[in-house]
């Protein structure tokens, strides 16, 4: 499922802007479903416009009945009524999304035959000191086992002494067991989350299990009228 809104506040309407030849909604959707990993593929939205960009593409639309507040609790709306055991979540501004690492998703959940995980999601490092301290990139602090203990916009750890620290980078793509979508979506919103304005905080701050796969592909979300222009750049490249 593919969680689209239209006002996005760093960036509004940027699911419909123009991204070599096609609306980035169009280019993460045809992305998704070019992996052939899935029974469905929908886009999950309560904006019109979206909704009818899709449709023009052949593409399957899924219309939220009610707002929300982020897009974990968009698609368990649309979840409820699903037979599916998992459900990945692949953000709208994820053009750049390909079989690689849905599968190594998928084959976490195959894996884990003792349901320890409730959510698994991506992460790549980052060693660029202006990445680290970008906002609009949210770094993750990890135990021992790959699992998230803090998720956040500013440079986690902090390095007080100059100590040599591993920093990573969150890519928006999470897949969940259904129950734990559902669980998620009845959580009120806590005090860390409307701080940081990060959904993955609801999860960890109530006790769920958010397993981080490492993958050495970075990834392109776009968040900013710059991110799009690098990802034209790139699809540019690639058309060559």
């Amino acid at each position: 499922m593919i969680p689209a809104r239209y006002e996005a506040s760093r960036f509004p309407g940027k699911l419909l802007q123009d991204l070599a030849g096609k609306s980035v909604i169009i280019r993460t959707y045809e992305a998704t479903v070019a992996t052939a990993l899935f029974d469905d593929v929908f886009v999950v939205t309560d904006s019109e416009l979206i909704s009818k960009e899709v449709k023009k593409h052949n593409g399957k639309v899924i219309i939220s009945q009610v707002k929300h507040k982020t897009g974990s609790d968009r698609i368990a709306e649309a979840a409820k009524n699903s037979n599916a055991d998992i459900i990945i979540n692949v953000q709208g501004d994820e053009p750049f999304v390909n079989k690689e690492i849905l599968q190594l998703l998928i084959r976490t959940f195959e894996e884990d035959t003792s349901k320890e995980i409730d959510v698994a999601s991506l992460i790549f490092p980052i060693h660029d000191k202006t990445e680290i301290n970008n906002p609009n990139n949210v770094k993750v602090v990890i135990d021992k086992d790959n699992f998230a203990l803090y998720f956040s916009r500013a440079p986690i750890p902090y390095s007080r002494e100059n100590t040599k620290a591993d920093y990573y980078q969150h890519i928006g793509i999470y897949a969940f067991r259904k129950e734990a979508l559902i669980k998620f979506s009845k959580l009120p919103i806590g005090i860390l989350e409307k701080t940081e304005k990060l959904e993955n905080l609801r999860f960890i701050t109530n006790g769920m299990k958010v397993k981080m796969l490492l993958t050495e592909q970075k990834s392109i979300g776009i968040d900013t009228p710059q991110d799009l222009e690098k990802a034209r750049k790139i699809f540019v490249t690639k058309m060559k």
